[in-house]
């Protein structure tokens, strides 16, 4: 009884499954599709937050140089004006040697994250944006993003990179679950035909 259940179910999702391998298909190159054009226009990004990068830096600098001039003028070096003017009594002088030194740093961070992220290989910029990005100027960056057609041997990569991140992010969250379960479901129905075959089998016994 329970085979022939089992049997009946079979003949009806039989003409199902096309149609699950059809849609199975037609997702995976939807995925690739979204994967390279999403990941693509990661060398654009990274090209609009350079060229972002270096309008904080360039403003950086000439904030830092009116303190250099002070210090200049004044005969002696910046680090000596941010200390002078920090051991100075009146505590909005005072204060403003921190302003001096948090300019300095600023400009410093941004020249050293502008080198490394100009001169950094294909494979390693991905690492060095991450270790050197301004999350403000990546958020203004982003707000502002335009996409573009890649055109460059960078683009190709990145785009071949993302039909592949793609395809095995669908394989890991999607197929290997679900095929999992599946197993999982037929084993359990396995073994629920053979506990029904052998109470069968029993009370054909017992009577």
């Amino acid at each position: 009884m329970t085979n022939n259940k089992a049997s009946a179910t079979s003949i009806w999702l039989a003409p199902l499954r096309p149609l699950g391998r059809m849609g199975e298909s037609l997702l995976d190159r939807v995925l690739c599709v979204l994967g390279a054009v999403g990941l693509s226009q990661a060398p654009e990004f990274y090209q609009q937050y350079l060229q972002r990068l270096g309008g904080h830096l360039d403003e950086a600098r000439a904030a830092l140089a009116r303190y250099e001039a002070v210090a200049r003028e004044s005969g002696i070096t910046l680090g000596q004006l941010i200390e002078t003017t920090r051991a100075q009594a009146a505590e909005p002088v005072a204060k403003l040697g921190d302003v001096i030194a948090a300019a300095q740093e600023r400009a410093e961070s941004l020249a050293t994250a502008e080198a490394a992220l100009r001169t950094a290989g294909l494979w390693e910029r991905p690492l060095v944006f991450l270790r050197h990005v301004d999350t403000e100027i990546a958020a203004r960056t982003w707000e502002v993003f335009k996409p573009a057609v890649p055109v460059t041997v960078e683009g190709a990569v990145y785009a071949g990179a993302g039909m592949l991140l793609a395809l095995l992010a669908y394989q890991v969250a999607l197929v290997l679950p679900g095929r999992m379960l599946a197993r999982r479901w037929r084993g359990s129905k396995s073994g629920d035909a053979r506990v029904a075959e052998v109470r069968s089998t029993k009370q054909g016994r017992d009577r």
